[in-house]
């Protein structure tokens, strides 16, 4: 579904070149979701903006389906971190997630309305479409992001730390949100976050990227049941084990091996 080759991404600025990503390669298969992490400043944003076709790589490729991305494609949708950013104030909630709809121009109005009300009922807000943005929770703000992203039908969702700003218990809930929608709707999804233990509780693997220049520093399946809840998963003798391998992959990944971030970062 989704093949990172030789991915490579240099930044000209004050007369230098600044290498964020030197080479990355990995797949994702039809339905995989995979989390990606590493340490501070790794350059898992450029990563993910590559790959959406939003910066344009220095070297290597991204394939969707086997085709080349050169800039944002219909068959991916990205959940940004900063909902405040990437929701219009002025619009309703139902327009907002309504708008990208529109670039698609075979969809009737009818069609259009039917996905924004599935996207908003999928995340638990059909009674929310009138409100303005600014009306709601921070943690609901997200989850207008989201149906927004599932509104366009996408076959891979690109998240980049989208839970980084909510209080523990709303990350949770969102936690549990994507989870099930993965499994409902049969996403391909590629998760980027700072948190050991969201990466861990939330994909089938995890991708640990090395310090900048960036390189994959390690690959890990998760081992744990499809079926998981905060409680009883995190309190998993296996779950601690798969976390304390991550954190030790991280630790090794930064200059000189020291702490960067720590197992249940925040």
């Amino acid at each position: 579904m989704l093949d990172v080759r030789g991915l490579r991404k240099v930044y000209d600025g004050h007369g230098r070149q600044v290498e964020a990503v030197r080479d990355l390669t990995f797949t994702l298969e039809p339905g995989d979701l995979t989390c990606l992490v590493g340490p501070s400043g790794c350059g898992k944003t450029t990563l993910l903006k590559c790959i959406a076709g939003l910066l344009t790589p220095s070297g290597g490729e991204v394939l969707l389906d086997g085709a080349r991305v050169t800039g944002p494609r219909p068959g991916m949708a990205v959940v940004f971190q900063e909902y405040g950013r990437s929701l219009f104030p002025w619009m309703r909630v139902r327009e907002n997630v309504e708008l990208p709809l529109k670039q698609k121009k075979s969809l009737s109005k009818q069609r259009r309305r039917e996905l924004v009300e599935d996207a908003l009922d999928a995340v638990g807000l059909s009674e929310a479409g009138t409100a303005y943005p600014w009306q709601l929770s921070g943690g609901m703000q997200q989850r207008v992001a989201i149906a927004r992203a599932l509104a366009y039908e996408p076959e891979v969702l690109l998240m980049d730390e989208p839970f980084a700003a909510v209080d523990a218990q709303t990350r949770a809930g969102l936690e549990d949100l994507v989870r099930r929608l993965w499994r409902d709707r049969g996403m391909t999804i590629l998760f980027v976050t700072h948190d050991i233990d969201e990466a861990v509780y939330l994909g089938q693997r995890v991708v640990t990227l090395s310090a900048s220049p960036t390189v994959v520093q390690d690959q890990l399946t998760v081992d744990l049941p499809d079926e998981r809840d905060q409680l009883h998963t995190r309190s998993d003798p296996r779950f601690v084990e798969l976390r304390t391998h991550v954190y030790e992959q991280i630790q090794n990944a930064r200059p000189g091996g020291g702490p960067a971030v720590s197992p249940a970062a925040s």
